[in-house]
């Protein structure tokens, strides 16, 4: 993503930043794709998918208040008040309609945006959503995700989260770890009346099929479709297939094709 344009957004009183991707510079044009992290994460292991998807359409990765190399906020910023963030961050830069992608934790922003001003979000990608219903303890969350490390993800993917854990640092991990329990998604997504697509690795152990398929049958208007041979990370480890799939639910041609191709649930 060297191409893309750093961008230091202060918005709702917070400060994060911003990574663009914009095919006419200096402004916002067309059908936008905005890509959100999960807890401890940034922006670097969406890397591979942002530059998939900029061939296609404007793309936007967002480093949030207090991850990354953001400043960290005095207080732990609810899942909401991420999602103002968001918003006010993309409608500073000219993004008024965008798809919006989340992965693990990030699929929680992504509703809550969604929610929060539904006309600007005509499409919801959620991978890898969290948290399983029916696996709602902290234990039951590190043992999934510890599988996942060992098994499931390349080493290029746990390099990228592991350093950014380390970056995050326990305490800030932790204070978010608390909002993610505790933020009922199965609830939410029924609030949305965009369309959503609901993704998973093939072998995610933290987001199960069972809980995806439990998901998606919560929506008015959802997708359920599974990356083969992956887990968690899916958009690191399997980026072109997850790219295409975004561009053919949202109706983006994608570059260098006729037409995007048709999702197979």
């Amino acid at each position: 993503m060297s191409s893309a344009e750093r961008i230091e957004v202060e918005a709702a009183g917070h400060l994060g930043h911003v990574f663009a991707s914009r095919r006419t510079p200096g402004q916002a044009a067309g059908r936008a794709v905005v890509l959100i992290h999960g807890i401890g994460a940034s922006h670097r292991y969406l890397e591979r998918l942002h530059g998939l998807l900029a061939g296609s359409a404007d793309t936007y990765s967002i480093d949030l208040p207090g991850f990354g190399d953001t400043p960290r906020p005095p207080q732990t910023l609810t899942v909401a008040e991420q999602a103002t963030y968001i918003l006010g961050a993309l409608e500073q830069l000219g993004v008024l309609e965008f798809v919006v992608v989340g992965h693990s934790m990030g699929t929680q922003f992504a509703v809550e945006a969604a929610r929060q001003q539904p006309l600007r979000i005509p499409h919801v990608v959620l991978m890898g959503p969290v948290v399983n219903d029916r696996r709602r303890t902290v234990a039951q969350q590190a043992l999934a995700l510890g599988r996942d490390c060992m098994f499931f993800e390349s080493p290029s993917s746990n390099a990228v989260v592991f350093t950014d854990y380390l970056r995050c640092g326990p305490s800030w991990y932790l204070k978010n770890l608390r909002l993610m329990m505790d933020y009922r998604l199965e609830d939410e997504v029924g609030g949305i009346t965009a369309p959503i697509l609901v993704l998973r690795g093939e072998n995610d152990p933290v987001a199960t099929t069972g809980w995806c398929r439990r998901l998606a049958a919560r929506a008015s208007a959802a997708q359920f479709l599974e990356i083969k041979g992956t887990g968690h990370v899916v958009q690191h480890t399997r980026a072109v297939e997850v790219a295409e799939s975004i561009l053919s639910f949202a109706g983006i041609t994608a570059a260098g094709t006729a037409a995007p191709r048709d999702l197979t649930a």
